[in-house]
């Protein structure tokens, strides 16, 4: 769900009618500075920072952030520091506030759980985040884009307010190397422990596209796995490669074949719960799922253009008409993610979906959330990322071609979210949509629904028109 379109509002919308929200964790200091910037409407940031235990780190946010009223609308968002191998105290405290604030709100007034999703091809804020999460009590924790197999040991020793280390994926690292972060909670807040008492540990499932993955983390993974989420390739945002050698079809994109469909059986064969994931939001994709002795299954699409998801208000109602008037056409594409994940990507005109936006805009890199660290010659670690200018990419060692078709994410999904960077220039970071298949069932429920839908909408439309058991609190705005 992008950056901060599923937010905390449709994850305790969705919570509340008896399911699993989930907020998504990814690029959250940035998500939380912009909020504070446009004055905090309706005072919710201010809210959760003021229940955070620390109320020091609290007041050094709100100090550099906060602008009571909100920012002038040429004025840029002001960029929070990068993570590093080495983060500043400031980087790794607001990284744990920011994701204190987004569970606490989800989880606020009810009791139904909440989850976070994280990437593990994010690494270094990733120690961080969690412990944020887990401050606020988050129940589950949910995790792709890798092999996250030190995740479920990280939350054991957090829980516990113990200090962690994460190894670190470096290109161009002997065996022998041993790159790691380093996160202590006393370090950070000293006399937490004693303050906090132990946390609760969340349930750890990660997000797999093929049981041989889903066996590898049960076999290597250094704590308990609680289940898998079984995504396919028909889901958005960023997709698992085929497996075996890449072919791709006539319009660029990779072609998926039998070895990528994963066998229900041999998930069951695991002994854990499983959900299955990637165009799953119809009611008889839900009864086939549970015939297949899945646990549930896990949506996304319907969900990011529903009443409650972050993104923006004009860019939802855009594409739910042109959904409606003449259907959408989604690309999966294997260039445009810096990752080098096939990543599902919305044409709609005036994003960077659209060559001539594309052609326009300058690449610029200072978000700097999906930089690859590598091995300098001198055996320290370098960043780079193939969406940065070009001549900064090829001076430290990248390979040009890597560069070609590249999008600069970070930027992008947070003028999705309604958080576009305005430049010194005067130009503003377009968006980008992403979306799975599942955004053909979009129309029915905006014509269902009128105008727009809520997640409520959704729900009973997978429940096959049962009622939840209940509605959300109302938000006040």
């Amino acid at each position: 769900m992008g950056v901060a379109i599923s937010n905390w509002r449709l994850a305790s919308a969705v919570s509340q009618l008896g399911q699993l929200g989930v907020v998504s964790g990814t690029g959250l200091t940035r998500v939380i500075a912009s909020r504070l910037m446009d004055g905090d409407p309706g005072g919710h940031m201010r809210r959760a920072l003021e229940s955070f235990p620390f109320p020091e780190s609290v007041q050094t946010i709100l100090r550099r952030y906060y602008v009571p009223g909100g920012k002038a609308p040429d004025t840029p968002y002001k960029i929070p520091p990068a993570h590093t191998v080495l983060p500043s105290l400031f980087a790794d405290r607001f990284t744990v506030v920011a994701n204190y604030v987004e569970v606490f709100l989800a989880k606020h007034g009810h009791a139904g759980p909440v989850g976070i999703n994280l990437l593990e091809k994010v690494q270094l804020p990733n120690l961080a985040s969690l412990y944020g999460a887990m401050l606020a009590g988050v129940d589950y924790v949910l995790m792709g884009a890798g092999i996250p197999i030190q995740v479920a040991a990280v939350l054991d020793r957090l829980s516990h307010h113990e200090p962690v280390t994460y190894r670190l994926d470096v290109q161009g690292a002997r065996p022998d190397d041993n790159f790691v972060i380093h996160f202590d909670p006393e370090r950070l807040f000293p006399g937490i422990d004693n303050r906090m008492g132990e946390l609760k540990r969340p349930r750890f499932v990660p997000i797999v596209s093929s049981t041989v993955l889903a066996s590898a983390l049960l076999k290597r993974s250094e704590g308990s796995v609680d289940g898998f989420v079984v995504e396919g390739p028909t889901a958005g945002g960023h997709n698992a490669p085929p497996r075996g050698p890449l072919h791709l079809s006539l319009s660029g994109e990779p072609v998926y074949g039998e070895k990528d469909v994963v066998a229900s059986e041999k998930m069951r064969a695991f002994g854990v719960p499983f959900w299955l994931a990637g165009g799953y939001g119809h009611p008889e994709r839900l009864r086939a799922a549970l015939a297949e002795g899945a646990t549930g299954v896990q949506v996304g699409t319907p969900f990011a253009f529903c009443n409650e998801s972050g993104m923006d208000p004009g860019l939802k109602r855009r594409v739910l008409r042109e959904a409606c008037a003449r259907g959408t056409s989604i690309l999966t594409a294997t260039t445009v993610s810096p990752t080098g994940f096939p990543f599902k990507v919305v044409r709609v005109a005036g994003t960077l979906s659209d060559d001539r936006v594309y052609a326009a805009r300058e690449r610029i890199c200072d978000l700097r959330f999906l930089r690859t660290l590598f091995k300098k010659d001198d055996g320290s670690i370098g960043y780079r990322c193939p969406a940065e200018p070009v001549e900064d990419f090829v001076r430290s060692g990248g390979d040009i071609a890597d560069t070609e078709g590249r999008v600069c994410l970070c930027n992008a999904l947070n003028a999705t979210a309604g958080y576009p960077q305005q430049r010194e220039d005067g130009y503003v970071e377009p968006p980008m949509v992403t979306a799975g298949d599942d955004i053909a069932t979009v129309p029915d429920l905006v014509r269902n629904n009128g105008d727009g839908y809520s997640a409520a909408d959704v729900i009973r439309h997978i429940l096959g028109g049962a009622v939840p058991p209940g509605e959300p609190a109302p938000m006040p705005h």
